[in-house]
């Protein structure tokens, strides 16, 4: 008999290459073998069906976008009514003629689509120029209701804002869960590389022990070519992970090499997180508005 206090959930970390169609059946082998080990929800990584294109800019790159419902969604329906699991997919969105969204799409277990988050944090770095391709979000921080929970969905560049993470936290959702494409400059030292990497896993247990909430990051991996040829390209430094409520690493998947990452969730332990560190009942939310500004300049603290 099914325990209902606790969810078997799964990360799929791989590489990715020009193949759509094999990048899209990387991901479902992974689905596959992540239901047969028990998982009833699997998160995928960033735009998951193409390479990492956002190193360059390019306009005919934008012919790697498509419609949702569309082909990914097709498939992977397929999949999540074989297999019976919710899966949270990341897709380039063509929404209409020029507007693109870097969007998240969640599938239900019968392969019906039951919301979609679009990326509201856009960067806009070397090696990482989204601004070029993606509209941000209009969804809002809004949780997706489905028969595995409420998931918070939110995307890469979003993980690196509590506010974000805040903000589902309130509107009542039960995991955190970030698809990823984040990697090294291959020019940079090994100190600076571990720094970047050690950031990265910080600030999202800090999500989770702030909101007393479990989080999943799921990150690609691999080495991927900058094809305008002005950099040395990225090598995604994988590390994909489970956090308990606590910030507690629950499980990792390596740095270098593809992994279906397989981990079971005591649905309880917010709760009892939440009954010992009350953030949300100590909040002091007759404080905060400042929140809303860019930043505190003098004549504003003044005021």
């Amino acid at each position: 008999m099914m325990n209902a206090h606790l969810l078997t959930v799964a990360l799929i970390q791989h590489d990715c290459g020009d193949d759509r169609d094999a990048n899209l059946a990387t991901s479902i082998a992974g689905i596959r073998a992540a239901a047969a080990q028990g998982a009833r929800l699997v998160l995928l990584q960033e735009l998951h069906v193409s390479h990492y294109f956002c190193q360059t800019e390019d306009t005919q790159l934008f012919d790697l976008a498509e419609t949702i419902p569309g082909p990914s969604t097709e498939a992977l329906a397929t999949v999540a009514r074989e297999c019976h699991v919710v899966i949270v997919a990341s897709l380039f969105e063509r929404r209409a003629p020029g507007l693109y969204h870097n969007t998240a799409v969640v599938l239900e277990s019968d392969g019906r689509i039951v919301g979609k988050y679009r990326k509201m944090h856009i960067p806009d770095d070397p090696g990482y120029y989204e601004k070029f391709y993606f509209t941000p979000g209009d969804l809002g921080f809004t949780p997706i209701a489905t028969s595995v929970g409420k998931l918070g969905v939110l995307v890469c560049w979003d993980q690196w804002f509590p506010e974000a993470a805040r903000l589902m936290a309130l509107a009542g959702a039960d995991l955190l869960l970030y698809p990823t494409a984040i990697g090294w400059d291959p020019r940079d030292g090994a100190d600076e590389q571990a720094r970047q990497r050690e950031a990265w896993i910080t600030v999202q247990r800090a999500h989770a022990i702030a909101n007393g909430l479990p989080v999943l990051a799921c990150n690609r991996v691999g080495h991927e070519p900058d094809a305008s040829g002005h950099s040395e390209g990225s090598v995604f430094w994988g590390s994909s992970f489970v956090a308990g409520p606590q910030g507690e690493i629950l499980a990792s998947a390596p740095s270098d090499q593809p992994d279906v990452l397989v981990v079971t969730l005591d649905r309880r332990r917010s709760e009892a997180v939440r009954r010992i560190w009350p953030y949300l009942r100590d909040r002091r939310i007759d404080a905060y508005q400042p929140l809303t500004l860019r930043y505190r300049d003098t004549e504003q603290i003044i005021k």
